[in-house]
């Protein structure tokens, strides 16, 4: 009998366990599930600005240089390096490619005087540049020399005639 009554105690402890642990997984889910869902928008729209970002990049027509590629090409052509430092998410960022950037006066006054840089925040790259110019925030416009020193640091307009103006050497 005493078999019988081990039997039943470890048949009767199994559903309960079972059942103990989806009610755990149930409860950890219900008091996550606000963070999960956060989690996952947060994810999504930061994904969503960043196709936006790239877009924005492709339509400004700029050949994208890294800040060392710029500074030989500069050095080669005798000219200035006017480096940008953005991030792909970021409006602010996407708003001075699509109005500014993008723009074919911009373009032509940037390619006939500078060479372009455009380093990424999310980088080991951008990472330095904002540390070796002391950046807080993008996007930020430099122009540098040759050597890759800071000359100026261009104010922020979405006004391409204003930029082209800001610019002129």
């Amino acid at each position: 009998m005493s078999n019988e009554s081990s039997s039943q105690t470890t048949d009767e402890l199994e559903p309960r366990t079972t059942n103990h642990y989806f009610d755990k997984v149930k409860s950890l889910f219900q008091r996550y599930s606000f963070l999960l869902i956060f989690v996952a928008l947060y994810l999504g729209y930061t994904e969503f600005q960043s196709a936006l970002g790239r877009q924005a990049l492709k339509n400004t027509g700029i050949s994208m240089l890294s800040l060392d590629e710029a500074i030989i090409k500069a050095k080669l052509e005798n000219k200035l390096v006017l480096a940008d430092i953005s991030a792909i998410w970021c409006p602010s960022c996407r708003k001075l490619d699509n109005n500014v950037l993008a723009n074919p006066r911009v373009r032509e006054s940037i390619e006939q005087n500078y060479v372009f840089a455009r380093v990424e925040y999310e980088s080991d790259e951008g990472e330095a540049f904002m540390h070796k110019y002391d950046v807080r925030g993008f996007p930020t416009l430099l122009v540098l020399d040759q050597e890759g020193a800071k000359i100026r640091k261009l104010g922020l307009t979405f006004d391409p005639d204003v930029f082209i103006q800001m610019i002129k050497i």
